[in-house]
């Protein structure tokens, strides 16, 4: 027997939930929805879903609260949903952590595709295995990237990073000194099926940046106007 997939619904708007709801179980995943922050975390803890569908206009605790919690203990595909259409909220939603975000109204079918794309993303990510020197991985000063075991050590320390930011950092560091659009850095690591925009490549850097800093010998550097590199110095 195959195990469905579930989907969180977090959206005060019964009727857009329900909706959403229904064109989900169609599509064989098994879903259940709540109206508020509060209930949202505790779903959470008790649902287990595969990925959360989040609203941001929500009463007490919004949806950008919701997302800083669940991202302190989970990396599970959060997709927001909001009729805020402005560069700033989309940047400040994956700054925070979301994966995608989308508009409303929205086409039910681009929402369907939206989260199998998402979810297949991270249903192919492989599970971190023993630390272990060998396999795949690349070595600069103070930073290993094994992605093999999906880990990054830097000036002797595990950073925590989630998937995705290891596999971009990676593929970087593997290509020393090539420069990447972000569109080919979109392409190779989020995939060709992926609906999204290159802010998503912005955004990943940006929190990279924040938890490794540039050396001597080596810096995640900006080609401005085209993408970016891993710039070694020697």
């Amino acid at each position: 027997m195959i195990t469905k997939q579930r989907i969180l619904i977090v959206d005060d708007d019964t009727n857009i939930s329900e909706l959403i709801s229904l064109y989900l179980v169609k599509e064989c995943f098994e879903t259940t929805c709540v109206e508020d922050g509060e209930a949202a975390i505790e779903a959470f803890k008790t649902f287990k879903p595969d990925l959360i569908l989040l609203d941001l206009m929500l009463p007490g605790m919004d949806g950008y609260q919701v997302c800083r919690e669940i991202r302190k203990d989970s990396n599970i595909p959060i997709i927001m949903l909001s009729a805020k259409g402005e560069v700033f909220d989309k940047v400040l939603g994956l700054e925070l952590g979301a994966d995608d975000y989308i508009i409303k109204p929205f086409d039910s079918k681009e929402l369907v595709a939206r989260v199998k794309a998402v979810l297949r993303r991270y249903s192919t990510t492989p599970a971190p295995a023993v630390e272990t020197s060998t396999g795949e991985f690349v070595e600069f000063k103070n930073l290993v990237i094994n992605l093999t075991n999906y880990s990054v050590t830097y000036n002797g320390a595990n950073v925590d990073m989630p998937p995705k930011e290891i596999e971009l950092l990676y593929f970087l560091a593997k290509s020393p000194n090539q420069v990447f659009t972000r569109e080919q850095l979109l392409d190779h690591i989020w995939g060709y099926e992926y609906i999204g925009d290159t802010r998503t490549v912005d955004v990943h850097i940006k929190r990279i940046r924040e938890k490794i800093n540039d050396c001597d010998e080596w810096a995640i550097s900006t080609v401005w106007g085209i993408g970016y590199k891993f710039e070694t110095r020697k």
